[in-house]
């Protein structure tokens, strides 16, 4: 770690350390969820031996994460579709920004040779993107439809369709594309199925199977008919009891199905388990025949023999690009942070904001459960008066500890707990701290989505830390916050608009 002594750097975990949650047990056999963190509205797929999974983002850049797994189980990121969010100014944290919107409950298929993405941006058209390489560059289409949460499904004679339907009514809409995926040639109501959305379609054999989430009541059902357009017969599956309430069925190579479905975690996000599924009488049941419906806590890995691998989330800044675990509140100004600046380190400059929720370039990294410990160790020197540059939680509670100057020129540390900064901030707590002359630090952030409870703390050397405030909860709440489950947050901004920067040597994410 760059500028730090040698007694600093022994007092710091591993860059390389262990993460909070790991599902393959090593022994053929997982414990749900795969990923122990927000990754809502799943789409996966497989082609050839590959299995690729796209998840919701909202207003988070870059957009629309891919995973890459050989076994279901553990996962690889593959990169981001969207580099930049266009077409609304709120995706520039304008007219209040677009927290609980953007992008979310994208589709992913693959036909003859291409790989396609069905997403509808909230107040958009349906976009179609398109790329040869799972990895990209993405070209993109809009079509004249703006279908919600939309099915995108090929069938095996190739022709396109989208199936969508919205939870407030359930009426299932197909919509008939054109061959390039460029234009809805056929618009029909195919079904009514009370409180439908999250449409997803597969077939086997003479049948077409529709999974949808039925929202109002956390749970899911499966349609089947010989035709896409009916008519269908519905089936419960199982609820967030039982497993789950969105998702659908992929096939492995072998041509046994596998069941991926999301559900409700609280303060940690939405998580998506995965399921053995068996077939009875033409209908997919989830679990075993021994514990039927019901989305098993611990199982046998669906293929056996590949190695255990972690998501990255610790990072030393040392490249030339941001790893694939962070994101960006909203598009960020690029003339506002670097990782070149100062070689080694991430530097955020002080954004013109009158609060953290509105301060851009507060870049995020999803909360690991069950317990998760990030540490930053940070460069102060050049945080001027009336910054406010630091690191915590971001959410539905945003608690923090915010580094600024005071008029005598000494370090101040302010925490902060804020609840509900899309509304009307019913919590603002403030604790302040002793001033501090020194002015390399380490922020730390604990969160327990056991107990849905969070600290933070700061020190000076990373081994004698000083709990600064009270412990402070952790909560999800799709009608306020982000719509996301609690992230980690590093952030700066300036009320007055003329500020300094802070240098980010590392973060380092640990278990318990």
């Amino acid at each position: 770690m760059k500028g730090l002594s040698l007694a600093l750097l022994l007092a710091v975990p591993s860059l390389a350390g262990a993460q909070a949650w790991q599902s393959d047990k090593g022994n053929g056999t997982y414990a749900n969820p795969p990923l122990y963190a927000d990754y809502p509205d799943p789409d996966i797929i497989r082609v050839g031996r590959d299995f690729y999974f796209i998840t919701t983002t909202f207003a988070n850049v870059p957009g629309l994460t891919i995973m890459t797994s050989r076994d279901l189980v553990n996962w690889r990121f593959v990169g981001h579709v969207i580099d930049h969010l266009d077409g609304l100014p709120e995706y520039d944290l304008k007219k209040g920004g677009a927290y609980r919107k953007g992008i979310f409950a994208p589709s992913l298929r693959y036909r003859d040779g291409i790989f396609y993405i069905a997403v509808t941006p909230v107040g958009e058209k349906t976009r179609i993107y398109r790329s040869k390489d799972i990895r990209g560059p993405w070209a993109m289409n809009r079509i004249g439809e703006a279908a919600f949460d939309p099915g995108l499904f090929f069938d095996t004679d190739g022709s396109a369709y989208i199936m969508t339907s919205v939870g407030s009514d359930g009426t299932n809409t197909l919509l008939s594309l054109d061959q390039d995926l460029r234009t809805v040639t056929d618009k029909r109501v195919v079904y009514y199925n009370r409180g439908a959305e999250g449409s997803k379609l597969v077939k086997r054999a003479d049948y077409y199977y529709m999974f949808n989430a039925i929202p109002r009541r956390l749970g899911m059902t499966v349609s089947r008919a010989k035709s896409l357009f009916g008519p269908w017969e519905t089936r419960d599956q199982i609820d967030d009891t039982t497993g789950g309430h969105q998702g659908a069925i992929v096939d492995l190579p072998d041509g046994t199905d596998y069941g991926f479905v999301m559900t409700d975690a609280g303060a940690v996000g939405r998580m998506t388990n995965i399921s053995p599924v068996f077939w009875k009488d033409g209908w997919p049941v989830w679990g075993t025949p021994q514990a039927p419906g019901r989305v098993p806590a611990t199982a046998t890995k669906p293929i056996q023999g590949q190695p255990v691998t972690l998501l990255p989330a610790s990072d030393d800044f040392a490249g030339r690009k941001l790893g694939l675990q962070w994101q960006w509140n909203h598009n960020p100004l690029p003339d506002h942070w670097s990782l070149t600046e100062r070689p080694g380190y991430l530097r955020l400059r002080a954004t013109h904001a009158s609060a953290l929720w509105n301060a851009r370039n507060t870049l995020l990294q999803k909360g690991q459960g069950p317990f998760s410990r990030g540490v930053v160790a940070i460069d102060a020197s050049h945080i001027r008066v009336g910054d406010q540059c630091g690191f915590g939680t971001f959410g539905k509670y945003s608690g923090h500890i915010a580094v600024g100057r005071g008029s005598d020129g000494r370090l101040t540390l302010t925490m902060r707990v804020i609840e509900d900064l899309a509304t009307s901030q019913k919590t603002d707590v403030r604790v302040d701290a002793q001033p501090l002359s020194a002015e390399r630090l380490f922020l730390r952030t604990d969160m327990d989505f056991k107990t849905d409870r969070a600290s933070v703390a700061y020190s000076s050397n990373g081994h004698d830390w000083r709990m600064l405030g009270s412990e402070f909860p952790l909560a999800f709440d799709w009608r306020t916050g982000t719509f996301q489950g609690q992230q980690y947050a590093l952030f700066c901004y300036n009320p007055d608009g003329k500020g300094g920067w802070m240098d980010v040597d590392s973060f380092t994410l640990t278990g318990r």
